[in-house]
């Protein structure tokens, strides 16, 4: 069986660490092809605060590392999961029906990319259903890597980096490691990097 030709970078935050009692605070998703290049402009990115439950319970690292994004997931910004797991799935769709792919279930991708996988599965059914069932973990590489090169870890919070390997990112000044839009850009640039230090040419 081929692998599958697309990838949907995808990053969430959430409320806890413990991510098995956590609840969505971001998503953020990026579809590429397998070269890494963006198959709809940056204006078709998916980033989206998920409206808090005004009962829920934040982990104290949340509460210290990201009081900004609790803030708009308590304002008008913010969506219900039910209409982010729609548009989430409705990005999926229109990527592939203005590509002309057919039904081609892109690869979820990213860093640590099982939590974000079981957060999908939880509360964006849609959305999940729509993925392939193998997994892109740049983690992997970065392991590998960093056995080999333990001083010369990729430096994420490095937006000059992050567009040398993705020149395609869309970053705001304003963003930082603990942006799921941020993050999954770095995730993709990483992963070039990973593929230009590790991986032969066949």
């Amino acid at each position: 069986m081929n692998s599958p030709a697309l990838y949907l970078w995808f990053d969430t935050e959430y409320t806890d660490l413990e991510f098995k009692r956590a609840r969505l605070l971001q998503v953020a998703a990026i579809i590429t092809d397998s070269n890494l290049k963006r198959l709809l402009p940056p204006e078709y990115d998916v980033v989206l605060p998920i409206k808090l439950n005004p009962r829920g319970k934040f982990s104290d690292w949340v509460k210290t590392n990201i009081p900004h994004l609790l803030e708009v997931c308590a304002s008008e910004r913010a969506v219900e999961e039910t209409v982010a797991d729609h548009l989430l799935s409705s990005y999926i769709d229109k990527t592939l029906r203005q590509g002309g792919l057919g039904n081609i279930p892109p690869c979820l991708a990213g860093n640590s990319v099982h939590i974000d996988w079981w957060l999908a599965e939880k509360y964006l059914p849609q959305f999940s259903r729509r993925l392939h069932y193998r997994h892109l973990d740049v983690t992997a590489f970065k392991l590998e890597w960093l056995r080999l090169h333990p001083a010369e870890e990729f430096p994420k919070e490095n937006s000059s980096l992050i567009r040398k390997y993705f020149p395609e990112a869309c970053l705001k000044e304003t963003e930082n490691r603990h942006d799921a839009y941020y993050d999954l850009q770095a995730s993709i640039a990483e992963f070039a990097f990973y593929r230009e230090k590790l991986l032969s040419p066949l």
